[in-house]
């Protein structure tokens, strides 16, 4: 297993997070990377229930999780840490350059044009669930949410990955929808819930998985 305390590449990650994150935290992305290339790295792990350390904001600037160091480089942002990776090591990412450049320009699509759409619907869903204005604002998100979901369906087609092997741009699209939980939006795409389905049944993405939600469950805070 690729999780060791003496390894030189670190990912942080929350100690516990509420029922509704654990397995959707940003880390799993890394670690799901580091998985697939079999390296091994070790985890530091954060609080969420309080601040961050002052000297955190030097690591992450937003003072959030993923953060990652190894000999090399000390990023933050899981979509730089993705392509940092994938640029080493040709399972997560070609090393022909037209290819690599298509695998990280749907990288920054998977963060900059499908990520923002699925935000407003978990914040009317979870953190905003119950409040008088969330049934008028949900069909305005879901029409854009759609729309964006139609391009990347379309963009598939039938294809197994996005291109024609899979990258990190599939792990991160991936992890990505699965914030959405499988359900009705996504089941209106059926070539997209095959993609995840797909990537879930990744044995790197199982182990990345497993070793995440052994964190959360091993911290379960007591009841009072």
């Amino acid at each position: 297993m690729p999780v060791d305390s003496t390894a030189t590449a670190e990912v942080t990650a929350y100690r516990w997070v509420p029922g509704f994150a654990q397995g959707l935290v940003r880390d799993l992305r890394v670690r799901w990377a580091l998985e697939e290339i079999e390296r091994p790295y070790r985890v530091r792990l954060l609080d969420v229930t309080k601040p961050r350390p002052e000297e955190y904001f030097c690591e992450q600037p937003f003072g959030q999780v993923p953060a990652y160091r190894d000999d090399q480089v000390q990023l933050f942002e899981s979509g730089a840490i993705l392509i940092h990776l994938g640029m080493q090591d040709d399972r997560l990412m070609p090393a022909d350059h037209a290819r690599q450049m298509r695998a990280i320009a749907w990288v920054i699509a998977a963060l900059n044009s499908v990520e923002p759409a699925i935000f407003p619907l978990l914040m009317i869903n979870v953190f905003n669930k119950g409040e008088p204005w969330t049934e008028e604002a949900r069909p305005k998100f879901m029409e854009r949410l759609n729309g964006r979901l139609k391009c990347v369906s379309d963009a598939l087609g039938d294809k197994e990955w996005l291109e024609d092997r899979f990258t990190i741009a599939d792990l991160l699209l991936v992890t990505v929808l699965r914030q959405l939980r499988g359900g009705e939006v996504v089941d209106q795409y059926p070539n997209l819930a095959a993609h995840i389905a797909r990537g879930e049944a990744r044995p790197a993405f199982q182990r990345a998985l497993a070793d995440q939600l052994a964190v959360f469950a091993e911290n379960e805070p007591q009841p009072a």
